[in-house]
């Protein structure tokens, strides 16, 4: 039985849920039970989780039906013909309107299991089991569920809460380095635009969470969390301040779409995101020379790269991709922009020969 369970509530009124965040959770035969049990369920996960965790779910639960869903591993899978697949499983396993839906993996199975959630029979009920550490501290939290489209990343979706988000800690322990780093750049993320004192134990801590400390771990996924948990209250579908959230994300989609989904993890392109984000915010003088650098050296502290992949299309192009975004209103381009470190808000309030500067610097950098 777990112990020591960090229990956070994302308050939504009628669509409150909570996040549970604790060592050995999957092992947890009474937890899985209380949120999974005496209901008829679809696991969803992907060639890489499903050998490490998927029976240990299914015998915690016991002989409940279980049906499952293996789709393929990578971000490059995250379209329209793997929904099929999933909605195809519902279908020939005749699941109803009373069905669960299980994602275990990270954000990829997560946001595609969500999306075919909101889909099935306009609705049905799911559960998030976060396995890496992007997923447990960004995408399993607040609803947002969908795929990619050639031209855009996550332009294909629903907002879909999930039921409760079980994040057990031992998972991270199989996670590849290069995914756990990824992950850090979504913890920075929060620290940045909305958490200056975060961000402090960030600098100080960055050691302990690259050594994968089990208590630095579990303060940072919960802080991480709790952060998010607060924005996505106050702004369920994005309609303003939620969109602090996607601080980085439009220079790093923009990055992904360029190469395809191919060449960088996600995190990896938030990381390179943010860093573009803070050069633009100080061409603006909003934030310091200082508060740039502090921001870069904790992202390269995280392993993250600091220079931009090979192959991007030139300045125009990439303005182009980053034109496909949902921040877009009305053909106008908005950025999450920072005044301070924790202090982030959206903007259209920028020439476009400065966004191109700061493109050109940062698109040029060498290794």
């Amino acid at each position: 039985m777990a112990t020591d369970i960090i229990k956070l509530t994302v308050d939504l009124a009628e669509r409150s849920y909570p996040i549970l965040i604790g060592s050995g959770l999957l092992q947890d035969k009474a937890l899985l039970q209380q949120y999974l049990g005496n209901r008829q369920l679809l696991l969803v996960s992907n060639e890489t989780i499903a050998p490490l965790y998927i029976d240990t779910i299914k015998s915690a639960i016991g002989g409940q039906r279980q049906d499952q869903v293996i789709v393929p591993d990578g971000e490059q899978y995250k379209h329209m013909a793997t929904i099929e697949s999933i909605i195809d499983g519902l279908m020939a396993s005749r699941h109803n309107r009373t069905t669960t839906l299980v994602a275990l993996g990270g954000g990829v199975v997560g946001d595609m299991t969500g999306f075919a959630a909101a889909c099935y029979q306009r609705g049905v009920r799911f559960v998030q089991i976060p396995t890496t550490l992007l997923a447990q501290v960004d995408s399993s939290v607040g609803g947002k569920t969908g795929v990619n489209h050639p031209l855009g990343k996550n332009m294909i979706g629903a907002f879909h809460q999930p039921a409760v988000v079980l994040i057990d800690t031992d998972t991270l322990a199989t996670l590849p380095q290069r995914e756990f780093q990824a992950g850090l750049a979504e913890v920075i993320k929060y620290g940045l635009i909305c958490d200056a004192e975060f961000f402090v134990w960030l600098e100080q801590n960055i050691n302990r969470l690259m050594e994968r400390d089990e208590e630095a771990l579990q303060y940072a996924i919960a802080r991480s969390c709790e952060n998010k948990a607060k924005v996505v209250a106050a702004d369920e579908r994005e309609g303003g301040i939620r969109a602090i959230l996607n601080l980085g994300h439009t220079f790093g989609h923009a990055i992904e779409t360029a190469t395809q989904y191919k060449t960088w993890l996600h995190g990896e392109a938030v990381g390179f995101g943010m860093i573009m984000a803070l050069d633009l915010s100080q061409r603006l003088d909003l934030i310091t020379a200082e508060d740039v650098s502090r921001g870069e050296n904790l992202i390269r502290a995280a392993g993250l790269p600091t220079s931009p992949p090979a192959g991007l299309p030139d300045i125009d192009a990439m303005i182009e991709l980053m034109g496909m975004d949902k921040k877009v209103i009305d053909g106008q381009l908005r950025l999450v922009l920072l005044r301070a470190i924790g202090d982030a808000f959206v903007s259209s309030e920028f020439a476009i020969d400065q966004l191109k500067q700061t493109l050109r610097d940062c698109l040029n950098r060498s290794a």
